[in-house]
Parts: C-alpha cells; structure tokens; sequence
C-alpha cells in the first residue's frame, strides 16, 4: 500500500464509529491527541532508529507514518500538498 492509498483510507474514516474504528476513535478525540499521538510515535522511532533492531524501525517508522496521515487528514493536508512542498527542495 502506498502513502496516498492509505491516506484515502484514513479519510474516509472520519466520522466513522469511534467504537468500530481506531481512526474514527482518534479523529473524535481530536487535532491535540492526534498530535501527540505523531509525538511518541516519533520518539519511538528515533530511539529505535538509534539502537533497536531493523525490524523495530520498520514498525515504528509505519506506526510513525499512519499517524501522521491521520493528522494531516485532520487538518485537511492532502498528500499531493506535501509532496509538492517536498519537490519544492529537491532543486
């Protein structure tokens, strides 16, 4: 799966059963968990990313990304916005 592919996903979640899905659970608790959410996520990678075994940097670094994208599907960021951010600083 690609990042733009699971971003539709997450999308479409919201508003979703918070009961039924753990994105719908996130979008109703709101940006300010979300956020921190990406937080530790981060941390996590970057701890394993330092010391932990390949297979736990592969872990945090999806968990690190889905959340992300849950964040910027709360604040209505399209991939494709950031994708051309990214293009902007490849010259």
């Amino acid at each position: 799966m690609n990042l733009d592919d699971l971003y539709t996903v997450i999308a479409s979640r919201k508003g979703g059963n918070p009961e039924e899905s753990y994105t719908a659970s996130l979008f109703d608790k709101g940006i300010a968990k979300i956020a921190q959410k990406v937080g530790e996520e981060a941390v996590e990678t970057v701890i394993d990313g330092v010391s932990g075994p390949k297979e736990r940097v592969i872990s945090e670094s999806a968990d690190l990304l889905y959340h992300l994208l849950v964040l910027w599907a709360a604040r209505d960021v399209k991939p494709g916005e950031v994708w051309a951010e990214l293009g902007k600083r490849v010259k």
